[in-house]
């Protein structure tokens, strides 16, 4: 009997299609997001892969990987985010579950540090605001009135120094800037290999001429830039993130900005993506705003397709313990499920 991957239909490179309907034994279902639940429930209630969007907002909340659509799904062995977050799983519900959870960690790495500093760059050299000043019937401006500053000297922290943001720290340093970075997943060594100077979050927050976030989004990092944190940075500083909405508190953000504490900010990504044209960081002439496109490129979107349907096609093909594991501790439960659905009589291996 063909072992079943299901995804939704919301866009997703062609190589995950090809790579995936190409393995033998592998059937892949496509089902509406919307419009024909049933056939969904049928479609995920035997399968033992579900290929789940990274994005919260693209897919309706009944689709999430929750210990509820677990319970209906009794089959699947592993749940496959498009990206390196897992906004739309419940991770410990899966782990309860013997679900393996895999990402695309690092699939998008280079797209996201490229926007991170074009947000800079964008901010501090004033591109947009010179943009709409040129595009305006009205002009009676100077150079001078969009004058901006470098990047060159300033001094750069990075929360989270992992795949993305060791690529940043790379690029701040080809642009002559200092680069300080936190990371609970890193000792000074392990941050120091990475490219960042090992610092503590409130010294950061004190140090840094731009802020930049590249951390997940989890019980921890929630709401961690906050009204006390914005009030902790430099006066004139800048913040960035291209990571996930939450991290941030918009209020306390559009009110550091408003009294004019902080110089200005560049934010992809939001509590509700994309944001209402009414909100209002998108009144600030100082906020250069996109809507969750650090990771969505060409390359990014076909590197992250080739790694998901390459890391299913493997486990289903022999059981091999995914390289993008989430939750590594649910292994030795995951690893006799899946031995028991690959093969009912082989003791599982690995």
């Amino acid at each position: 009997m063909d072992r079943r991957v299901v995804r939704f239909d919301y866009w997703l490179d062609a190589a995950f299609d090809r790579i995936v309907s190409a393995a033998p034994g592998v059937q892949l279902v496509t089902c509406r997001r919307e419009g024909d639940d049933a056939a969904a429930w049928q479609a995920l209630a035997g399968a033992q892969v579900y290929q789940i969007t990274a994005a919260k907002d693209e897919l309706p909340r009944h689709w999430f990987a929750t210990a509820d659509l677990l319970a209906r799904c009794p089959d699947l062995l592993a749940v496959s985010s498009s990206g390196s977050g897992c906004d739309t799983i419940d991770i410990e519900a899966c782990t309860r579950a013997g679900v393996a959870v895999m990402n695309q960690s690092g699939g998008n790495a280079d797209s996201v540090a490229e926007m991170a500093i074009g947000l800079m760059l964008s901010v501090l050299r004033r591109i947009n605001e010179s943009d709409r000043l040129l595009r305006a019937p009205a002009r009676g401006f100077s150079r001078e009135d969009v004058m901006g500053h470098e990047l060159r000297g300033r001094t750069l922290g990075l929360v989270g120094v992992g795949e993305a943001g060791s690529r940043v720290a790379a690029l701040g340093r080809a642009f002559g800037m200092q680069v300080i970075g936190c990371d609970p997943a890193y000792d000074a060594a392990g941050l120091a290999a990475r490219g960042a100077e090992a610092v503590g979050f409130d010294e950061l927050l004190q140090r840094a001429d731009i802020v930049s976030l590249h951390c997940p989004r989890d019980a921890s990092t929630l709401g961690l830039m906050n009204a006390a944190a914005f009030a902790a940075m430099k006066p004139g500083a800048v913040f960035v993130s291209t990571a996930r909405g939450g991290i941030h508190d918009e209020a306390a953000l559009h009110a550091a900005l408003a009294s004019g504490h902080l110089a200005g900010a560049g934010l992809d990504v939001w509590d509700q993506e994309p944001p209402p044209a009414s909100h209002p960081l998108l009144a600030l002439p100082q906020v250069v705003a996109t809507f969750h496109t650090a990771g969505v490129t060409h390359e990014a979107r076909r590197n992250n397709a080739e790694l998901a349907a390459t890391q299913i096609v493997q486990l289903l093909a022999d059981g091999q313990r995914p390289a993008r594991l989430v939750n590594p501790e649910v292994w030795p439960h995951a690893r006799e499920r899946i031995a028991r659905a690959l093969d009912p009589s082989r003791s599982p291996s690995r």
